[in-house]
């Protein structure tokens, strides 16, 4: 069993990194083909359609998966065909009626975006809407039924057509609109691929349409916490979007001069420090159905063995990108987007890398035993203190009272969590392996500067890195593993059975 975790964790992480960097190149493309102005309005359009979809469906694939694992430790198989069949008829309930307002009360619904020519390519991902939400439930079935390879290979074709068709229908376009345009039918044309390929492979492998009754009250009840979650985190990112630089303004700033200093912090640092995501997100997906029907089993040794190797999942991917990030976030910025202060930002605010990737793992593993609404109260008590330190500190520090938001944040749910975790797995031991994680960070991060600033004084950027990073990797892994925080045992099985 816990080979088979290991294994699938591997395959959803290599399937997930392969898409994001086809994502890459795509925006690459897309960028030269409709300019920048073409990708603005796309970008914005995408943007509220994530909004609508978080607040229609993020919570329920979670939900299915886990009731599908609670039904699965009963060997009840109608319990999981009723949750699956719940969630889609939840998603229908929100998204149908919500299409059906913003197309015929578009012109209502004009303040969402500040250039009125976005509203005609939101409405061609509009019908995406429905068909994403149920795809998303079908996803979560997946999930349920530990059907990994499924899942992802979807994920990827669904990346796959959407970057051909894109690629073909934006050769030549007139103006940013249309080319804009024709990127949003390329979206949706993934949409529609994915949700019939996802229904093919549902009913294909038993999959059935069961009356919801008895799984729909579960569902709403457990579904709710993680959606308000998702849609808070989704209107916070919106609040700072527009308080930020109106606080940078009121000190002093120019407009220009804020946007653009925002524009560094959000565009180009914090997605750096979200690198780490990616595999979390791959981990945590595997781990959850696992946890959860070990969990409503009663299998107290191996929610343990979950719960620990999850934790120190996220601890040791962190160890491994913070003082990467900390050593080369200057060279980084620099060779990426020639920004200095890019750099200094990468480089002060690189150890909320750890905080930040516990948080997003224990609220994963928090959620599969149940405790979807304590997790919602802990990050209304970090989002109060993000926003706390953005309007207190900005006129003091500018715009790193952003990363001081961000910070406080990140500590205050990865604590609680922590403390809640304990709680509920007393036996698990993740506080001391926590610990000496933090250690093994700060002394890879002196040993990183040491060494980086000893070469940088002559490579160029581009080189530093090339040169650097794979000393502080094997520098890193090395205390890793002298301090026994791994193994290379589950490596040599992936090998050996592989």
């Amino acid at each position: 069993m816990k080979n088979n975790i290991y294994r699938s964790c591997a395959q959803v992480t290599a399937f997930s990194t392969i898409e994001k960097g086809l994502s890459f190149l795509y925006r690459i493309v897309l960028s030269r083909a409709i300019g920048a102005e073409g990708i603005g309005i796309y970008q914005v359009c995408l943007t509220v359609f994530a909004m609508f979809l978080t607040a229609a469906s993020s919570g329920v694939p979670v939900t299915v998966s886990r009731l599908m694992a609670q039904s699965g430790a009963r060997n009840d198989l109608g319990g999981k065909h009723s949750a699956v069949t719940a969630g889609i008829l939840c998603t229908l309930m929100v998204t149908v009626p919500c299409c059906l307002i913003l197309f015929l009360g578009q012109n209502a619904f004009s303040f969402l975006f500040s250039d009125p020519r976005c509203m005609s390519v939101f409405l061609i991902l509009l019908p995406g809407l429905i068909l994403t939400a149920i795809y998303s439930v079908i996803r979560g079935s997946f999930w349920g039924n530990k059907q990994f390879l499924p899942y992802s290979v979807i994920e990827l074709m669904e990346d796959a057509v959407m970057v051909i068709t894109g690629v073909i229908l934006v050769q030549g376009v007139a103006d940013p609109l249309s080319g804009a345009k024709f990127a949003a039918y390329a979206v949706l044309i993934s949409y529609i691929f994915s949700f019939f390929v996802s229904l093919f492979w549902y009913f294909k492998s038993g999959g059935r349409f069961k009356n919801p009754k008895r799984q729909l009250k579960p569902l709403l009840v457990s579904s709710t916490p993680i959606t308000t979650m998702r849609t808070a985190a989704s209107i916070l990112n919106s609040a700072v979007a527009v308080l930020l630089p109106t606080l940078l303004v009121a000190g002093g700033l120019s407009s220009s001069e804020a946007m653009s200093l925002y524009g560094v912090a959000i565009g180009m640092a914090v997605p750096m420090l979200f690198i780490p995501s990616s595999a979390i997100g791959s981990i945590a997906v595997v781990v959850a159905p696992e946890l959860s029907e070990n969990y409503y089993k009663g299998r107290d040794d191996l929610v343990k063995f979950d719960v620990e190797k999850s934790v120190k999942a996220a601890v040791l991917i962190s160890a491994l990108i913070v003082p990467v990030l900390f050593a080369l976030g200057g060279a980084l910025s620099d060779f990426l987007y020639a920004s200095e202060l890019c750099g200094e930002i990468v480089q002060k605010s690189s150890f909320l890398v750890l905080p930040m990737c516990i948080t997003m793992m224990t609220n994963t593993v928090l959620n599969s035993m149940n405790c979807e609404k304590r997790t919602l109260l802990y990050f209304c008590i970090g989002a109060a203190a993000m926003l706390g330190c953005i309007v207190g500190l900005t006129r003091f520090i500018g715009v790193y009272s952003y990363v001081c938001g961000l910070g406080c944040n990140y500590l205050l749910s990865a604590a609680l969590n922590l403390r809640l975790l304990k709680k509920k797995c007393r036996a698990a031991n993740i506080s001391g392996y926590a610990a000496k994680g933090l250690a093994v960070i700060v002394a890879a991060c002196l040993f990183g500067c040491l060494f980086n600033g000893i070469i940088a004084r002559f490579l160029p950027p581009i080189a530093q890195i090339a040169l650097s990073a794979p000393v502080i990797l094997v520098f890193t892994a090395l205390a890793l593993y002298i301090l026994g925080m791994y193994t290379l045992k589950p490596l040599k099985k992936l090998i050996v059975k592989g």
